[in-house]
């Protein structure tokens, strides 16, 4: 074993567990030779050594099921191409369902399988019974059937992914901790070690359950939390098939695997047990936690139920081990948003063999490229907040984070624990008016009204229930009288100085040397052309611009602007978004309403689109902005935080007789949805072009500063783009879209829809989705072809369009009183007819 400490690298790895190894091992496999990884201990030491070893590829995105994907393809090759066994095998998995609405999420999670090129199969319960004798299916309505998955053995694979690396020139040391992470001026430097210091080019934090501490030192939130993860291990089991797939019953909380002819069985428990709350020991080795029965026995009784040759034989095993968890569930992976050259791959949420392979290979190349190989955004760690570092959040929201995995996943469900920790002003106030809140970067936001101090609801369903017939109202409200949206979850950064336009041409593919008082919509490049981000500016001085982002979106872009704004010259860049509330007053009666409580002139002559000026509202001020995400004629009033209960007293006593409306996001959604207005992180994001996005519009080609990403659009400029985001519809009596149903055109899969509602104006289901095509997804395309939604395994007949189904023109955001359902697009009323 190389154990010499060299004094200089190209990559630091910091931790061997089996993402570590798998990154070394991906490194070398792109010509890298200069890798290191440091390993406080013993490789697999942490958490790897007692994994289950499941490798299952449906995922909720396909981003995330990629990665299991490619390790699923790579464990299969991985002893030829290393030398070593990997133990491997690919015996499939079967996964049962109970009640209606786990079927329901089994059939939409097939067809989303599908999307993502991942064959999954329903079966009924009898074939479930064939395929897994043991299966007790007396209450099961059906299964998912994954031929592709498989089941492997955790230190065999890292082991594997080891001598790979080591073959390649990576040098593994083990028992070297390292003890301080070295940055200067904002840059990653090296690493102190006991045997000395490491001075490197880039680092990556693979220390999992350690990673929240030692990133916190660094002024870093990595939000996760360990908590203890059980299963046991039965006696023999005789005649137990070699080959058995992988058992889950979700309703259940359990999974079951063969092993060794005994049966191995494992719990996600609804309320989960966290721990090293004051932190995780440094000599923590090889260690269990201590045994607890009580804990399990309910999940081990439901073991039972469904497999009852499980009562006949004892156990060999009790074990219980610690494996963190993220806030959200969703992985952490990618820069430090302050610190150039560090990155991190943790928080696997106990899916972290199954994703190895994948995550070993899109870190290797975001480290060594500077950009992810595909649209990461699900998993990046620029989403998590400042605050998501806390202790006793992290604490509380762990007891919840281990069953959500499993639990049913339905539309618009947030997490019930370590809730209110951003709050608008008015919150009490929408509280008492029947909100049902959602959580999104901590903050509470509206997802739909019920009847004034209803008690609220916690998620929506499948089906058109009471959170379709409210947010359905408000949405109606919107498009014949007026409606107030609370989006005070929008981040406001500042930009001032000198250089501070200077800056923003060169991030903005628009315009940005506007008039003060001009706003101004654009995406943010990368060098490949995709949008980095997409904003609002609103110039409010000389030197002076306030930058509107999404509230989730906060860390990714504030970093954008410092890390492009070192050296650019006389520029200060500062989060002031605790200093605004946001209300939106949408509508075609806002005009009438603000007028009420405004001396301010609203006409489209004294407040043009795209104009931001301070008012005098109620007995306050406001920044307000003419413009919309929904489709109609409103404001955006931008409030000082102290100023916001006032204006809304105001607004909601002059809003009475004018049919003002509160409304959530869901609604929101299913405006812009029939406007045709996108959505960052749904359907445009760093892969995707403003191109291929149907944004051409934002992009000044005539502006005399060049800006970031130019050069790879410019190349599409000329050509129909081969893919392309499209508008789709089916008929109102199809089930509802939620998003990631397949589209099909003359029976080939050519895309699936990124975000999707139901569009109550136009009366059907609708979305947008990617669709590719080699020759050019142009108009002509479109209208040759017959086009079906998948949903939940069955297909429907649709309608795709370029342009938004809703008032493509833009007549009512500019004033126009057309009827709104005059403006549906006529294409779909004849389809639908």
């Amino acid at each position: 074993m190389q154990t010499d400490l060299p004094s200089h690298t190209e990559y630091v790895i910091i931790g061997g567990g089996i993402i570590g190894l798998s990154i070394a091992y991906h490194l070398t496999r792109l010509g890298h030779r200069e890798v290191l990884l440091l390993e406080r201990d013993q490789l697999t030491c942490g958490t790897t050594w007692h994994a289950a070893g499941l490798v299952t590829q449906l995922r909720s995105n396909e981003n995330m099921a990629r990665l299991a994907q490619y390790s699923a393809e790579l464990f299969q090759d991985l002893e030829q191409l290393t030398g070593q066994p990997s133990g491997f095998r690919q015996s499939g998995s079967i996964t049962v369902a109970s009640t209606a609405a786990r079927m329901e999420e089994l059939k939409r999670g097939a067809s989303m399988g599908r999307s993502f090129g991942l064959e999954v199969e329903m079966i009924d319960a009898a074939e479930a019974q064939r395929r897994v004798p043991l299966l007790d299916v007396s209450d099961v309505l059906g299964a998912a059937w994954i031929a592709s998955d498989g089941m492997t053995n955790s230190i065999d694979t890292a082991r594997s992914f080891a001598a790979g690396a080591r073959q390649g020139g990576a040098k593994i040391l083990e028992r070297s901790p390292v003890t301080r992470i070295l940055v200067e001026k904002g840059r990653f430097a090296g690493v102190e070690t006991p045997q000395g210091l490491v001075l490197a080019e880039k680092a990556v934090i693979c220390t999992g359950m350690w990673s929240r501490n030692l990133a916190a030192e660094l002024n870093w939130s990595i939000p996760l939390h360990a908590a203890e993860h059980f299963y046991v291990v039965t006696e023999a089991i005789p005649g137990l098939p070699s080959d058995l797939p992988t058992v889950r019953d979700m309703d259940a909380m359990v999974y079951a695997k063969p092993d060794a002819g005994k049966l191995l069985v494992g719990f996600f428990e609804t309320q989960a047990k966290p721990w090293g709350v004051q932190g995780i020991p440094r000599d923590f080795s090889f260690d269990p936690l201590p045994e607890d029965f009580d804990h399990i026995e309910p999940y081990l009784a439901a073991a039972i139920r469904r497999m009852p040759a499980l009562a006949k034989v004892g156990l060999q095993l009790n074990f219980n081990g610690p494996e963190s968890f993220t806030p959200d569930n969703r992985f952490l992976l990618g820069p430090a948003p302050d610190i150039v050259g560090l990155f991190v791959a943790t928080g696997f949420n106990s899916c972290g063999i199954e994703s190895s392979g994948g995550a070993g290979k899109v870190m290797s190349e975001w480290m060594s490229n500077g950009v992810p190989p595909y649209d990461c955004w699900e998993m990046d760690v620029r989403r998590a907040m400042p605050f998501q570092r806390n202790r006793r959040y992290l604490y509380d929201r762990t007891k919840e984070a281990v069953g959500n995995l499993w639990n049913l996943h339905w539309p618009h469900k947030s997490p019930k624990t370590a809730r209110n920790v951003r709050v608008s002003p008015l919150h009490d106030r929408l509280a008492n008016r029947g909100a049902n809140f959602g959580e999104s970067a901590g903050w509470e936001r509206v997802q739909w009204f019920g009847p004034d101090a209803s008690p609220p609801a916690s998620h929506a369903t499948f089906h058109r229930d009471d959170w379709f017939r409210q947010s359905g109202a408000e949405h109606d409200a919107t498009r014949s009288a007026v409606a107030l949206f609370d989006q005070t979850s929008f981040a406001h950064l500042l930009v001032q100085g000198s250089d501070a336009l200077s800056l923003l041409q060169r991030l903005s593919t628009n315009d940005v040397d506007v008039p003060v008082g001009r706003i101004v919509y654009t995406p943010w490049l990368n060098e490949r052309g995709g949008m980095e981000s997409d904003v609002t500016i609103a110039r409010t001085g000389d030197e002076e611009f306030l930058v509107v982002t999404a509230g989730v979106q906060r860390t990714r872009d504030l970093a954008w602007l410092r890390t492009h704004g070192k050296g650019v010259g006389h520029v200060a860049i500062t989060d002031v978004s605790s200093a605004y509330t946001t209300l939106s007053v949408m509508g075609p009666k806002s005009r009438e309403l603000l007028t009420r409580v405004s001396p301010a002139d609203f006409s489209n002559t004294g407040f043009p689109f795209a104009t931001a000026r301070e008012i005098e509202i109620g007995y306050g001020l406001a920044l307000a902005f003419r413009m919309t995400f929904v489709g109609e004629l409103g404001w955006e009033l931008h409030i000082s935080t102290e100023q916001t209960l006032g204006i809304y007293d105001a607004l909601v006593a002059a809003g009475h007789d004018l049919g003002l409306r509160h409304a959530g996001y869901v609604a929101l959604n299913t405006l812009r949805l029939e406007a045709g207005y996108r959505d960052w992180g749904s359907d445009v994001g760093d892969d995707d072009s403003p191109l291929e996005a149907g944004l051409g519009f934002t992009i000044a080609w005539k502006k005399l500063e060049d800006f970031i990403g130019r050069t790879a659009i410019e190349a599409q400029r000329l050509q129909i783009p081969t893919r392309r985001l499209v508008q789709l519809a089916v008929s109102g009596t199809a089930p509802l879209l939620f998003g990631t149903e397949p589209v099909w055109r003359n029976g080939t899969l050519v895309g699936y829809l990124r975000s999707a509602g139901f569009g109550h104006t136009v009366g059907c289901g609708i979305g947008m989705g990617y669709l590719n095509c080699e020759e050019g997804v142009s108009s002509q395309w479109l209208s040759d072809g017959n086009f079906e939604i998948e949903i939940a395994t069955e297909r429907y007949p649709a309608v795709a369009s370029l342009k938004g189904f809703y008032d493509a023109g833009r007549t009512r955001v500019k004033g126009d009183w057309q009827n709104a359902e005059d403006l549906v697009s006529p294409e779909l009323r004849l389809a639908f007819a």
